[in-house]
């Protein structure tokens, strides 16, 4: 449960009121992604957009208002074994409602 799920528990979150990034942008494609209940990791990112500029596309969906989270996962590498990479995800509390405001917007 993320901190912004266990605060709800105690009072009540404001709505959530994201802008939509520029169609045919690369925020707009890693959106969609993640509206799809996707998550993005930097390689799966760059495979599927040529960017490796992924933490800069969810920087601005975050200041656009959308609510990104980011886990860390294991990724060794031999110069650093001890190495993790950023996963990005939309929790499942803020999906339904996200897609319910997808609904009557464009993306």
């Amino acid at each position: 449960m993320s901190a912004a799920e266990q605060l709800a528990l105690f009072e009540p979150l404001p709505p959530l009121a994201p802008a939509w990034p520029t169609p045919h942008t690369q925020a707009a494609h890693a959106l969609n992604r993640l509206l799809a209940g996707d998550t993005l990791d930097h390689p799966t990112f760059e495979a599927a957009t040529g960017s490796w500029r992924l933490a800069a596309v969810v920087f601005e969906l975050r200041v656009l208002g959308w609510p990104v989270q980011t886990t860390d996962k294991p990724a060794p590498a031999g110069e650093c074994p001890s190495r993790t990479i950023a996963v990005y995800s939309l929790s499942a509390y803020d999906l339904a409602d996200l897609l319910a405001i997808r609904g009557g917007e464009r993306t």
